[in-house]
């Protein structure tokens, strides 16, 4: 394999299947089948999930909402998805514990980077939610962050294309993909791989962002083995 270690970064929209709203059990029962491949062979795995299919705080800031407060809206988003994934995973008989940046016992354990570390080395997936725990920080920030804490060899972006490019390609079908690319690269020609918070934590700690399809079955595995399907973004 070439990554030991990884955190999966996933879209709340990704859990709502077509329409990218509330959770569609089959694509929770497909992602937890991925996650089970990579797990049974040996890979550590945390995941970091955002929470858009239920409410993106900063989209409510235009209907009244104040920002901090939806922020934490959509922490608490990103705990109902957490929790949802972590029981699709243990159906497929791979323990799961969901962490949570602020105290929420019962519904889920603080994150201790210690115990998550521990939890990850005895077999069990680490899913880490509630953002930073700040507002003004999105759950690319806190992938990049959870990332780096737990020395991760790359931060896995799960997405619906198969790589970064340098237009739309679902608008553009000339678009070009990057098989690699550079960080600084990818800054000067503006490709939007994660926001410029995630983007510098991940250039500063040199953890490689690969960006790929999680939609196709068994790309999750393939690229942890190495397979070039994705786009790799890092220093070099």
């Amino acid at each position: 394999m070439k990554y030991s270690k990884v955190l999966l970064k996933l879209s709340g929209e990704s859990l709502g299947g077509s329409d990218g709203k509330g959770i569609n059990e089959g694509m929770l029962a497909r992602y937890a089948a991925d996650i089970k491949e990579v797990v049974s062979q040996g890979t550590q795995v945390a995941i970091v999930i955002g929470g858009g299919n239920i409410f993106r705080g900063l989209s409510g800031v235009g209907k009244g909402f104040d920002r901090v407060r939806g922020d934490q809206m959509g922490m608490l988003a990103t705990v109902i998805n957490s929790i949802a994934l972590s029981m699709a995973i243990k159906s497929e008989g791979i323990d799961a514990m969901v962490f949570t940046s602020t105290p929420m016992k019962p519904f889920a354990s603080y994150y201790v980077r210690d115990e998550a570390a521990a939890f990850m080395n005895q077999g069990g997936v680490a899913i880490i939610a509630g953002g930073t725990g700040n507002p003004f920080f999105t759950t690319d920030s806190a992938s990049a962050l959870r990332a780096a804490e737990l020395g991760a060899d790359a931060l896995l972006k799960g997405t619906r294309v198969d790589g970064v490019y340098d237009s739309d390609p679902e608008k553009n079908p000339a678009a070009k993909k990057y098989e690699t690319l550079s960080f600084d690269k990818a800054l000067a020609e503006n490709l939007k791989v994660m926001d410029l918070t995630a983007f510098a934590l991940c250039k500063e700690n040199s953890l490689p962002i690969v960006v790929f399809d999680m939609n196709k079955p068994g790309n999750l595995l393939r690229i942890v083995n190495g397979e070039n399907i994705g786009t790799i973004v890092s220093n070099r």
